[in-house]
């Protein structure tokens, strides 16, 4: 639950396709169904079983009928037709065309998403002046009121990664929007919000929550919770008919809400999550009251928006320029930083992300004043974020351009056309002139070109080891071939060709940025043994194993094989990610924290951060056969339980409990059921002694120690569904394993 990819299997004649994506069916499959491991199997039971899993029957292939689907705890979930989705995606959506790269695609059609984003969405006002113009699908009337009449004082702007620094920009323009109004705006990771500033009662908040798929778990997780509280959410998302949708009160689609996205380095999408963010922005400013002044500012900006795809247009056609920035500078350089101030922010953050995607980089972000924070004796490429600053702001950068070059650092900046200030620079690269609020924007877009070239230089360092080893594997898998022997000495010439490219490039500093050291060495001296250079007799003392002609040529594969890895860089796919879902919470906690038997637990007196997971588990296990709760006693425990010489006190109780006599105020030493409930730190259900009521023992724990224990008087269901009562019996101590076993 929460983390993970989805999973979705195709159906088609005779075939069943399983992929992590819509977009990995779709070139065979007619329908798909979509796997849920967030909807409990009984939907009335928030603690139930959540997960699924599918059978499927290869006798039965393409049909309905050979998909048997269960819950994870076995509970059969019937299929039904409707939940096969037809696809919106077809192979035409997902055709890279001429292009070499998704990326490079999608970063030249972000102009016209942009364009999509903004169509039909700003008009002229009867003053004239151009204003958002959002439909109710997108801000529904009730957020309006709540707006006009500041039912809502605070906005929190939410997403994960990509989308979480769009919302920055929102949260930028929305705040100066809002100067002198109580409305407070706040921008933060979606898990920043649901673990640590979610308030029980959030009536007064707007969320936006931003997400291009619409299935990032952690943000749709995180507007689960808060809409539980009673606050209201607006959406700016791509996909229709996604998870994000269906949770949101009002949605702004990006782009015609089908834009595709094939590269998992998300380019394309944040454009358009600008472009809705500054519209939204405007939107609910021109709900709130005190803002009127600033209308005038808000056609502006609105008038720089329509501008801006354009500007966008001619920034990418200076591609060849960013192109030799980053093959000059980017493979030999094995410390980076990204610095931008203002607005230039959320383009550093932005394009921190991509390089670190793009080129396997480990990259420091900052404001541009900041150098301190920059290991400047690393001699770093440092990126800076320049665009549309002027004035005083722009004569600081330049001087801190220069503090750069004197540390040897090697800065590229990004700054307006006909700016000249910035003389220190290796390279500047320059781009449009808009209005200074918007230049980022374009900053944004050098930076993910720098990104896709500087892992296309990187990864052309490579080449020519692909192909020494590619000659090995021809050579020694080929039909009645040589021996190791005859292998190497056929061989020679290639290797010796590519042992003065690779060599060249050790001595120029051109591998620095990115080769380890030792791989480097190794290879280097394979190199030597593979073309005669260095005696065999010698392997020995250098890699600590007799040397023959098959040791070297394993061994030389081998190293090349490492050097390959540490240089390539797939630009559309990355290592460590995958597309839609790449990291996920649950807050599982959160969920369990609404279930009656904790709720009554915690109102008893109980503190959360005393009931362990493994006791929430079990309580909400519990809590299915469990129809009330009549009272409850509260203890303290004194001493050692463990030793044996501990007390327990009565704290506080309530209900039934207040009136029983108890045997602890005659005796207090913890003995009995109480004393192995604290012993085991365990949940567990008793019976009285002397009354027969069934009791619910919730052992205190911190740290290691039993600190208290909260008795609930609980009045058990008579009878149980057999699911539903295998399912208490599995939650509570293993109790089915052990009676299945008995």
């Amino acid at each position: 639950r929460g983390s993970g990819q989805a999973l979705y299997v195709g159906l088609d004649d005779d075939l069943y396709v399983v992929a992590s994506e819509p977009y990995g069916v779709v070139e065979d499959a007619t329908r798909y169904l979509r796997l849920d491991g967030e909807t409990p199997a009984d939907e009335t039971d928030p603690a139930a079983s959540r997960g699924q899993v599918v059978e499927l029957d290869g006798a039965l292939a393409g049909t309905m009928e050979g998909i048997s689907r269960f819950c994870y705890d076995g509970t059969p979930l019937p299929l039904a037709p409707d939940e096969l989705v037809t696809p919106e995606v077809t192979t035409r959506d997902i055709d890279r065309g001429a292009y070499r790269h998704f990326l490079l695609k999608e970063i030249e059609e972000a102009p016209g998403s942009f364009r999509k984003t903004l169509r039909g969405k700003i008009a002229v006002g009867d003053d004239g002046l151009l204003r958002a113009a959002l439909g109710p699908d997108t801000l529904p009337e009730e957020v309006r009121a709540a707006l006009r009449t500041g039912a809502v004082t605070q906005v929190l702007v939410i997403g994960q990664g990509t989308a979480a620094v769009a919302g920055q920009s929102l949260a930028r323009v929305l705040t100066e929007e809002l100067v002198g109004t109580p409305v407070r705006v706040e921008a933060l990771p979606a898990t920043e919000l649901s673990g640590f500033s979610l308030r029980p009662d959030m009536a007064d908040t707007l969320i936006v929550a931003i997400s291009q798929s619409g299935t990032t778990t952690d943000t749709n997780r995180t507007v689960d919770l808060a809409r539980g509280r009673g606050a209201r959410v607006v959406a700016i998302v791509n996909r229709r008919a996604s998870d994000l949708t269906d949770k949101s009160d009002g949605v702004l689609y990006t782009s015609d809400g089908r834009d595709v996205e094939m590269s998992v380095a998300s380019t394309k999408a944040f454009y358009a999550q600008i472009a809705a963010g500054f519209l939204l922005a405007i939107a609910i400013a021109q709900e709130v009251p005190g803002t009127e002044g600033r209308a005038g500012h808000r056609s502006g900006v609105l008038g720089g928006l329509r501008e801006l795809p354009a500007a966008m247009e001619a920034t990418i056609a200076r591609r060849e320029v960013i192109a030799e920035a980053a093959q000059e500078l980017a493979p030999s350089r094995r410390y980076w930083a990204i610095v931008g101030s203002g607005a230039n922010r959320v383009a550093a953050e932005e394009i921190r992300i991509k390089l670190s995607e793009l080129c396997y980089k480990s990259i420091a972000s900052d404001a541009i004043e900041d150098k301190k924070h920059i290991d400047l004796s690393s001699e770093p490429l440092i990126l800076v974020c320049a665009a549309g600053l002027s004035g005083s702001n722009a004569d600081d950068v330049a001087k801190e351009v220069a503090i750069y070059r004197a540390h040897k650092a090697s800065p590229i900046v990004i700054a307006t056309e006909d700016e000249d200030r910035f003389n220190a620079a290796l390279r500047v690269i320059t781009v449009p002139s808009v209005r200074p609020e918007l230049a980022f924007v374009l900053t944004t877009v050098v930076g993910h070109l720098f990104g896709y070239e500087a892992a296309l230089a990187v990864d052309a360092q490579a080449r020519p080891l692909r192909e020494a080893r590619g000659s090995i594997e021809d050579a020694v898998s080929a039909p009645g071939g040589r021996d190791a022997e005859g292998i190497l000495a056929d061989l020679r010439g290639v290797n010796e060709s590519i042992s003065v490219r690779f060599h060249d490039g050790l001595r120029t500093g051109a591998y620095n940025g990115h080769l380890e050291a030792g791989t480097a060495v190794r290879l280097s001296s394979m190199f030597r043994y593979a073309t005669g250079l260095a005696p065999l007799d010698a392997y020995q003392i250098e890699h600590g194993r007799v040397g023959t002609p098959s040791m070297v040529i394993e061994d030389f594969t081998s190293a090349l094989t490492g050097a390959i890895e540490e240089l390539t860089r797939p630009v559309d796919a990355i290592k460590h990610q995958a597309k839609t879902v790449t990291v996920g919470i649950s807050r599982s906690d959160e969920g369990l924290l609404d279930v009656a038997l904790v709720a009554a637990a915690l109102t008893a007196g109980a503190a959360r951060d005393r009931l362990s997971y493994r006791a929430l588990r079990t309580l909400a296990g519990l809590d299915r056969a469990i129809e009330e709760i009549v009272g409850y006693t509260r203890y303290r425990i004194e001493g050692d339980v463990e030793r044996g010489d501990a007390s327990i006190v009565v704290v506080d109780r309530g209900g039934i409990a207040r009136d029983l006599p108890l045997r602890t105020e005659r005796n207090p030493r913890l003995r009995g059921t109480k004393h192995r409930v604290a012993f085991e730190r365990e949940v567990t259900v008793a019976v009285g002694r002397s009354d027969g009521r069934s009791l619910v023992l919730i052992p205190e724990v911190k740290g290691n120690q039993c600190t208290g224990i909260t008795l609930l008087h609980a009045r058990f269901a008579e009878r149980l569904p057999s699911g539903r009562m295998r399912s208490v019996l599995e939650s509570y101590r293993d109790r089915y394993a052990a009676l299945k076993d008995a």
